[in-house]
């Protein structure tokens, strides 16, 4: 799955959990809660969770024989701007996600059609990298055009004014240009008009 102008960068940001002491046998489980701190903004061009910002997971590993089942729900707020008006916008982003993370052994008997078609996450020693889910998670909640309100009027294309803040009769008298010639024939006919009657 491809997400446009995603912010973080994968490579600088990962959040490892232990699992060391989950038992490797199948139904086995612990549950996790984390606070993290994220070091890039995490989300779309018009909303996202900041630099900074704290996020709430809540994990449930639990063991099965390919690997560790991860279920997590992730608790933040996106902060941006409205995609019709620009004002502020707050989203309180409550996702829940599952991820397969699979041990090395059981990974490697995997044909090269299947770890082509499929993205593999590995049990790295006592750890996994949630970095990959919580990513996925976030931009899955977050709309790609925020609106402060669903009936959001927008701005004027004229003056730029929030149309919210006028009146419904706001309007500009600009012709469009391509019937300026138009107008200045009917002008003439109307003038002609005007010296038939004297």
């Amino acid at each position: 799955m491809c997400f446009p102008s995603s912010q973080i960068d994968l490579f600088a940001m990962r959040f490892l959990l232990d699992i060391h002491e989950l038992p490797r046998r199948a139904g086995e489980y612990r549950d996790y809660k984390l606070d993290l701190v994220l070091e890039e903004a995490l989300g779309l061009d018009l909303i996202s969770i900041g630099k900074g910002e704290a996020i709430l997971v809540a994990v449930t590993a639990t063991s099965v024989d390919e690997g560790v089942l991860i279920r997590g729900k992730i608790q933040g707020i996106a902060r941006g701007d409205c995609a019709r008006c620009l004002e502020p916008v707050v989203i309180d982003v409550d996702q829940s996600f599952d991820e397969l993370f699979e041990y090395a052994s059981k990974a490697s008997a995997l044909t090269d059609e299947e770890v082509d078609t499929d993205e593999i996450l590995l049990v790295e020693e006592d750890d996994v990298d949630l970095s990959i889910p919580i990513r996925d998670a976030i931009l899955l909640a977050l709309p790609v055009n925020p609106l402060c309100d669903p009936d959001c009027p927008g701005l004027c294309s004229h003056c730029g004014v929030t149309l919210r803040d006028v009146d419904q009769y706001h309007s500009h008298d600009q012709q469009d240009q391509r019937w300026s010639a138009l107008s200045a024939l009917a002008e003439k006919l109307r003038e002609g008009e005007k010296r038939d009657e004297r």
